[in-house]
């Protein structure tokens, strides 16, 4: 262990390891205490579900920066298993949460303030390793992609950044106007060097003689020095007076401190070690095994063929006859001898024979009492409907793997004595203990064909019994051909397409069409926003908020960057296969897609109306660039599918303008292609829209599964964003701009504009001349005059469109007095 990684870091996130351990252990005996008794009071159920999820949060919070911090290979991968977990359970629970308030945003104010913690607790962080683990992987592949790119002369500058060309005839008034401007300018400069000079003789000529009160003229002087320097003083001590409070920020505070550059070097140094022990680490499973094999292998195999062998004979002395040996798909022998003694397993066999016993005398019975068991399932449906009434928590798949790793933790780590590992390098002794097992298991295989051959002899010469062939029926036959029936019509379906190319060949061709684009360097904390206070207020009155940005970039997490970027998470997690992004242009939905995959290293193809227009034409054209597209998403995954203006592919009807381009190719095989996505497919469809309301609803909402509202940002927003914009931008905030103010005035601009105001703003002539003349408000509202907000109006109808969609109908049926039970039966039905 290097000194700059120190005995009290390593103790520090020890210590956080084991408490958060003992509150996931508590947390997990709590759970099924409360969640087996079924409920009817839906408060009550949520206040509980939203508790668990909060917890769950916290937990993975600490897990996720423990897993981060650790260099020992074997903690971390104990670690990661509770952690996917952990994720799982949190989804797990925000599904359980939607199908109970029937919304995709909750709020939990009082939760908050039972447990003490503050809403920015509330944040879902990605995990460090969704890139650290593949970032050869991603790199190697950007390689791959600028290479293709530069070979077919696409530039991505100019796709970034597009050159609006304008007519000759503009571009001379546009030259003539400058240049008059310019010349403007010097004249009037000109100008006022003569009015100077004239000025200073007028004043000359009318004061004639030299001031002889010297004394007044320093008294004048002294009275505006003191009266500048008092001002200096008042604002000196106001400005510590507002930093005393916390209502502006220390000076020096945006500066690199020389701590963060040394947690940064720290930081680098800790993902060294990280890769050299886990290097170590796989050499030693090796090395480890192979020793093992050497020195125990043949007592292994000894020791199992004399507890096989005394099996043989305790069966005959039991039983008369010799047992069968277990096959080979049912575990072998290991069946029989999983972690059991000769004379356990005597003891099994005993009671096996009882119970066949018992199972005769029942069915006896049954057969004699017919009519009093229809009586009985009478009274049993009764019990059933009363019980299907109240709520019940749907079982996890995650539980289990959270019990598992506790219990690991709480065998091997949680009295482990480390002293002697200072270096934090891998502990022989558990692997000796993994290999051995792997190792029993390997020569029990080449054991049992030994033992099999052993106990045919063994029948052959005490019982004289010989293998009988089994004769093959006719029904199996007929089963098999109706099998090889249906295997024969998916093979069909499932037909490769482009059996004879590579997936290197399939992957430059759709770069150079266009499909497989180049995803921005957008960090999803880059859409900046604030958490909603007024959420649970408005609820309380039945008047349905509108999300606030954090609401939505915690959605992006939970459905689109965390089963991307966990193959464990992806496969056992409520399946999200597609998700819609509807909101007003301008929000960020653009931005939101290019996070997904910024933060997973996903591929992002691009099928919107607009991309694919005059590209692989006709019936067979499309079926060709569909299947490519998921062959190369597949194979390469995690993978995003972006459809830009989704609602032209699901138009109610097609404007004249756009039928050469045929925007519903896609229609009819997008449904088709969300049947054939599996949990193993870490794929997602993402549409973005502007104008849902001109899109087929039905269609539409059978497509995307996930619907989310982008909304506008609102004032707590705003306020951030123009602090955090103009601060990125080269701005310096000072008390001369009113960023309350800018935040009021500007109610109904989208991120969009804010973003373009600043950068048009803040010039680099203005930003060097910042410190004589500070920015103020007037410059940026002056500025964003000219730009369109986006009105209630609009709002409003993204919010009627989305209580037309299945969930919302579900909503406000809830809303206005319909219970959530009638309201699910009204959406299934429909």
């Amino acid at each position: 262990m290097t000194p700059s990684l120190s005995a009290e870091e390593n103790r520090m996130y020890n210590k956080m390891w084991h408490q958060t351990q003992e509150a996931l252990g508590a947390l997990l005996d709590k759970e099924p205490q409360k969640m087996i008794e079924p409920q009817r009071n839906q408060v009550f159920i949520f206040q509980t579900l939203a508790t668990f999820y909060v917890k769950y949060v916290q937990i993975f919070r600490n897990l996720e920066n423990v897993y981060d911090q650790f260099v020992h290979p074997q903690k971390r991968i104990l670690i990661r298993k509770v952690l996917d977990g952990v994720m799982g359970r949190i989804l797990e629970l925000k599904n359980e949460m939607v199908e109970l308030e029937l919304t995709e945003f909750h709020y939990f104010d009082d939760i908050l303030q039972d447990l003490k913690l503050a809403p920015q607790q509330l944040d879902i962080p990605i995990p460090k390793y969704f890139l650290k683990e593949k970032l050869e992987v991603i790199k190697g592949r950007e390689k791959i992609l600028a290479q293709i790119l530069a070979d077919s002369g696409i530039d991505t500058s100019d796709m970034k950044y597009p050159v609006k060309s304008i007519p000759f005839d503009e571009a001379v008034k546009l030259i003539q106007v400058a240049e008059r401007a310019r010349q403007g300018r010097l004249r009037a400069l000109f100008m006022k060097q003569i009015y100077l000079q004239e000025y200073r003789a007028k004043q000359s000529k009318m004061l004639g003689k030299k001031v002889t009160d010297t004394w007044a003229a320093a008294l004048r002087i002294q009275k505006v020095w003191r009266r500048f320097h008092q001002c200096k003083e008042t604002e000196k001590l106001r400005e510590e007076e507002m930093i005393f409070l916390g209502m502006n920020p220390p000076p020096l505070f945006n500066e690199v401190s020389a701590t963060v550059i040394q947690a940064e070097k720290v930081d680098r140094l800790r993902n060294e070690v990280q890769i050299k022990h886990e290097e170590d680490y796989r050499e030693a499973l090796v090395t480890i095994k192979n020793d093992l094999k050497l020195i125990e292998g043949v007592d292994i195999k000894e020791n199992l063929q004399d507890q096989i062998r005394h099996w043989f004979i305790e069966c005959r002395n039991l039983t008369g006859t010799f047992p069968d040996y277990p096959d080979v798909e049912e575990g072998g022998s290991a069946i029989i001898f999983s972690d059991k003694t000769i004379q356990q397993v005597i003891e099994d066999i005993i009671a096996n024979q009882e119970e066949e016993e018992k199972n005769k005398k029942k069915k006896k019975k049954k057969e004699k009492q017919p009519k009093k068991a229809k009586k009985q399932k009478k009274g049993t449906k009764e019990k059933n409907k009363e019980e299907d009434e109240k709520w019940k928590m749907s079982p996890s798949l995650f539980l289990p793997a959270m019990k598992e790793g506790c219990n690991a933790y709480k065998e091997i780590w949680m009295k482990k004595d480390e002293s002697w590992n200072f270096s934090q390098d891998y502990d022989p002794e558990l692997i000796k203990e993994e290999k051995r097992k792997e190792l029993q298991s390997e020569i029990r295989i080449q054991v049992d064909e030994l033992m099999r051959q052993e106990l045919k002899n063994l029948k052959l010469a005490v019982d004289r019994e010989r293998e009988r062939p089994v004769k093959a029926g006719k029904k199996k036959d007929k089963k098999k051909g109706k099998k090889g029936k249906k295997k024969e019509k998916k093979a069909k379906k499932d037909k490769d397409l482009t059996a004879d190319r590579t997936i290197e060949s399939l992957y430059k061709e759709l770069v150079e069409e266009g499909l497989l684009i180049q995803a921005l360097k957008v960090n999803l904390s880059d859409y900046i926003g604030e958490y909603s206070y007024l959420g649970t207020t408005l609820r309380q009155v039945s008047i349905e908020p509108m999300p606030s940005l954090l609401d939505v970039r915690q959605l992006i997490t939970l459905y689109g960057i965390w089963p991307l970027g966990s193959a464990a998470v992806h496969e056992k997690a409520p399946l999200v296969k597609s998700l819609l992004l509807a909101g007003p242009s301008g929000v960020g939905k653009k931005m939101l897609v290019h996070a997904i995959c910024t933060e997973t290293g996903a591929n992002l193809f691009n099928l919107s109306s607009s991309n694919i227009a005059g590209k692989y034409p006709g019936k067979n054209g499309l079926q060709m660039m569909l299947h490519a597209v998921f062959k190369v998403a597949r194979q390469l995954q995690p993978s995003v599918v972006w459809i830009e203006d989704t609602e032209k592919t699901f138009y109610k009807k097609v404007p004249n303008a756009e039928k050469m381009n045929e925007p519903k190719r896609l229609k009819k095989h997008l449904p088709q292609i969300l049947k054939l996505l599996k949990p193993d497919d870490r794929i997602l469809i993402v549409g973005t829209t502007r104008r849902p309301f001109d899109a087929e609803l039905q269609s539409f909402c059978k497509v995307y599964q996930k619907i989310i509202l982008v909304p506008r940002p609102d004032y707590a927003s705003r306020y951030v964003l123009w602090k955090q914009i103009i601060e990125r931008n080269g701005g310096v905030l000072t008390s001369a701009l009113n960023v309350s103010c800018l935040a009021k005035v500007t109610d109904g601009f989208t991120q969009g504009h804010i973003v373009k105001v600043v950068k048009d703003v803040l010039t680099d002539q203005r930003i060097r001349r910042q410190i004589h003349k500070p920015l103020t408000a007037v410059e940026f509202i002056t500025a964003i005059t000219s730009m369109n907000p986006v009105y209630k109006e609009e709002e409003e109808s993204f919010k009627n469109w989305y209580a037309k969609t299945p969930l919302g109908k579900k909503r406000a049926l809830a809303i206005t007095g319909g219970s959530t039970e009638k309201a699910k039966d009204k959406g299934k039905r429909k």
